[in-house]
């Protein structure tokens, strides 16, 4: 409602303002131009940043302050804290990095986006940027039409320098137009009051703009044409600090629980920067003039003052909130708590009827073909590990049980667990079909942005994910019989059918501990050697089975239920164990930081070394 009230006002203002002033409409363009060149910037730099600056994202993440220079030296460098905030956000809800290195770089994108006020304070205002931008639109048009990938996006990067600089001129001749007909100074408010008002300006502009870095030009043009005075400038830069947090939000509106988090620090960051700034602003003020005397900067040179203003209160910020960081990230931690977010499936427990969906795909990955592959990864380990629990559940154990025994012979023979309210078909819907949906929906959304390679990748963990998904179906075929023949007074059918439990939980064991251990040289061996096991332990079931039907042990409808389960077992395993090699052996160097199973406590059981317990 509110959208359709704002939206035709903001456009019948400018349409009057256009009417009256043709000034307005040169300081108007220069905004529009300017916003243009950060698309254009933008854009060519993801064709450089994608795969190689998630690559060292990942790397050099690992402790705080290597975030904090992370985010200041890629925001300062690129000029865009959008795209590093939007693809630390990616990061996060993709599960590839934590929190507090998520936290560490929008610190430090703070500081870093200062380097664009400095640029323009330094030459934006002095210099003649249309006799560099026509060049440079000239030869980013001929590099961009260009089919070669990292020519078009050099031309794009320098279609949008040039759009920048020609909007920065353009905003520059239309501020100092504007002093032969208005003075804009006339309306600036003093104290407490001006210094408020100014920074609501700034939040609102830059809300509108979803660009601090335009807020900031307008700001330096129009305080370098005397139309602004010196502390409603500060004002506005203060202000703009605070709307620039409107990126982070609204890239985090696509994203899970871990996204939306940082959005949160990136707000409580600057919002408590803003509010300590404007507290302690007379000091401020006397500290950059104190600081700008040790640089060739004039005591009416209010554009420098006002970049290194910018700098200043966002260092300030950082120092003061850093021993505070953790308390942050607790609290943080505390928001936004993900519906499914316990290690594994607690079936003992649950009371929750909801469908669990994906937890790492979300919108915000999907521009990032790398980051999303890898938070497709992510998934499929999900999946997995809700089958992992689904099956112990279909064969009466449960995955602590299975974790944590050393004799798996000994558990199926000794213990099973009675307290089974749901059905496999029940338990299937609720935990598997809506993750298996989205991996599929997703899968579809990112294949068309994929070279050949990622796509061959793309389809091998569609397949793993869709063996996971065959091993549950073929378990709920024998739930029913399993549960019954368990409970049989016969103790010949009891235990061929503990046999079958004993083959799918040695299955499940060796996979897990095959990823524990990162076992990549011998993974593909053991997945040959246990299918010929499989096969082995086949045929010694039908020759069992026949000795028992002519010794009369078993009766005919045993021997039918026995025979086909049998079958589905066989094929549950051989599902299983495709699916993990794919996971186990698609990326050594990601597998490395990823932990693909439950928990690195496991150790090799005595009964699972490479075969199955005779």
């Amino acid at each position: 409602m509110l959208g359709r009230v704002v939206l035709p006002t903001a456009l019948l203002l400018l349409t009057y303002g256009f009417w009256v002033s043709s000034e307005l409409q040169v300081i108007t363009a220069g905004v529009v131009i300017f916003l243009l060149g950060m698309v254009y910037l933008e854009k060519g730099f993801k064709v450089f940043t994608g795969g190689m600056l998630e690559a060292f994202l990942q790397k050099t993440t690992d402790s705080l302050w290597k975030s904090l220079a992370f985010g200041i030296t890629t925001t300062a460098v690129l000029q865009s804290s959008s795209l590093v905030s939007v693809i630390v956000i990616s990061f996060l809800s993709a599960g590839l990095i934590g929190l507090t290195a998520g936290v560490g770089i929008i610190f430090g994108a703070n500081l870093g986006s200062t380097v664009g006020a400095w640029l323009v304070a330094l030459y934006g205002m002095k210099l003649k940027l249309i006799s560099y931008a026509m060049p440079l639109l000239v030869f980013g048009l001929i590099l961009r039409s260009q089919r070669e990938k990292a020519f078009s996006g050099f031309g794009c990067i320098l279609l949008g320098i040039g759009f920048l600089f020609l909007g920065i001129h353009y905003m520059k001749e239309g501020f100092e137009a504007f002093q032969t007909v208005i003075d804009f100074s006339s309306f600036s408010m003093e104290g407490m009051q001006g210094i408020l008002v100014f920074t609501l300006f700034g939040v609102l502009a830059t809300i509108i703009m979803q660009s601090t870095n335009a807020v900031l030009v307008l700001t330096f043009s129009a305080l370098a044409a005397g139309q602004l005075t010196y502390d409603n400038a500060l004002a506005l830069a203060i202000g703009s600090n605070i709307g620039t947090t409107i990126t982070a939000v609204l890239g985090a509106m696509g994203a899970n629980a871990a996204g939306k988090r940082l959005a949160v620090a990136h707000i409580t960051f600057n919002v408590a920067t803003a509010v300590l700034v404007i507290l302690l602003l007379p000091q401020l003020k006397v500290l950059v003039d104190f600081t700008a005397g040790f640089f060739p900067i004039g005591a009416d040179d209010y554009t420098l003052k006002l970049a290194m203003f910018h700098s200043l209160f966002n260092v300030m910020g950082i120092v003061v909130q850093l021993p505070f960081f953790q308390l942050l990230i607790r609290w943080l931690e505390s928001l936004f708590v993900d519906p499914d977010r316990q290690s594994h499936l607690n079936l003992a427990t649950e009371d929750n009827p909801a469908i669990h969906r994906a937890r790492y795909l979300t919108p915000a990955t999907l521009n990032y073909p790398d980051t999303a592959l890898r938070a497709l990864t992510r998934e499929c380990d999900h999946l997995y590990r809700n089958t992992l629990e689904l099956i112990c559940y279909g064969i009466y154990l449960t995955g602590d049980k299975l974790r944590e025994s050393d004799s798996l012979t000994d558990l199926v023979n000794s213990w099973m667990r009675d307290d089974q309210p749901w059905t496999i078909k029940e338990l299937y819907i609720r935990h598997i079909k809506g993750i298996y949906a989205d991996i599929i929906h997703y899968s579809g959304a990112i294949e068309g942005n994929l070279p050949r390679a990622q796509v061959q990748e793309l389809f091998a963990l569609k397949v793993a994910c869709r063996d996971f998904v065959q091993a549950i179906k073929h378990v709920k075929h024998i739930y029913k019989n399993m549960g019954h023949y368990l409970h049989s007074d016969n103790e010949q059918i009891r235990h061929q059918y503990n046999q079958l439990r004993l083959c799918l939980a040695s299955v499940l064991k060796l996979i897990d501990v095959l990823g524990v251990r990162r076992n990549y040289d011998h993974i593909r061996q053991h997945a040959e050697q246990l299918k010929q096991e499989l096969s082995e332990q086949d045929e010694q079931m039908h020759r069992k089975l026949n000795e028992l039907i002519r010794s009369n042990q078993v009766d005919s409808f045993m021997a039918s239920s026995l025979m086909n389960d049998s079958a589905h077992v066989h094929d549950a395993c051989t599902s299983l164990i495709d699916g993990a090699v794919i996971m186990l052996t698609r990326d050594r160097e990601e597998y490395r930081e990823i932990d693909l199973n439950f928990e690195a406590r496991s150790t090799p059981p005595k009964n699972v070394a490479g075969s199955f317990e005779k």
